[in-house]
């Protein structure tokens, strides 16, 4: 039976890395892969997957209109005969397509690996990520560490002189020149000197 699997982690933790090998997995042995990727996300280019250490791939991009389901319906109705889905950045989907996630699984017997980060720079959890916490069958961490060798699990938003910002959307797209993962004890610290600077 196929399963809706949310693989999550801080920052910097390879989980487009993790993603494009399991899509590589898929298609060497002749499996039709599906790769998504949020149109918001356009650090590189809009389409395109890319793992900071260099490898990339192009895909199809979602925006918060998109219908899973109806579309997997559509290309299973077009003989794209696709065996597995995988989505990046899943902190980005809206709980609606979360859901349509479910129905593409449950109905259509497609497995579905969705990769993102849990919280916003303040701990909060983006609406995605809350949502594949709630009614993902499988639920992955994949570790990375913080720079006191912690297992970091916060994403700290920077300054340009690398000093916390804790306040702001929830949405800013970035990588390294933005955000810092860490654990909560380092995070707890640098967002604390921070707010008080900012009083």
């Amino acid at each position: 039976m196929a399963k809706l699997y949310f693989y999550y982690s801080a920052m910097n933790a390879g989980k487009s890395t993790t993603l494009l090998q399991s899509a590589h997995n898929y298609e060497e042995r002749g499996m039709k892969t599906l790769l998504y990727t949020p149109f918001i996300d356009n650090r590189y280019a809009v389409g395109l997957i890319k793992s900071r250490i260099g490898i990339e791939r192009k895909c199809t991009i979602f925006d918060s209109s998109y219908n899973f389901h109806e579309k997997t319906i559509e290309l299973i109705k077009n003989q794209i005969d696709t065996k597995c889905i995988l989505i990046d950045e899943a902190q980005f989907l809206s709980k609606k397509q979360v859901s349509e996630l479910t129905d593409v699984v449950d109905e259509l017997n497609i497995p579905i690996l969705t990769y993102g980060i849990r919280t916003d720079f303040q701990g909060t959890l983006f609406p995605g990520s809350e949502a594949l916490l709630a009614i993902a069958d499988e639920i992955i961490e994949i570790k990375t560490i913080c720079r006191c060798g912690k297992k970091a699990v916060m994403n700290m938003r920077t300054n340009p002189d690398g000093s916390a910002i804790v306040s702001g959307d929830q949405i800013a797209i970035g990588g390294n020149e933005l955000y810092v993962s860490m654990c909560r004890k380092c995070f707890k610290v640098e967002t604390r000197k921070s707010a008080v600077h900012s009083v």
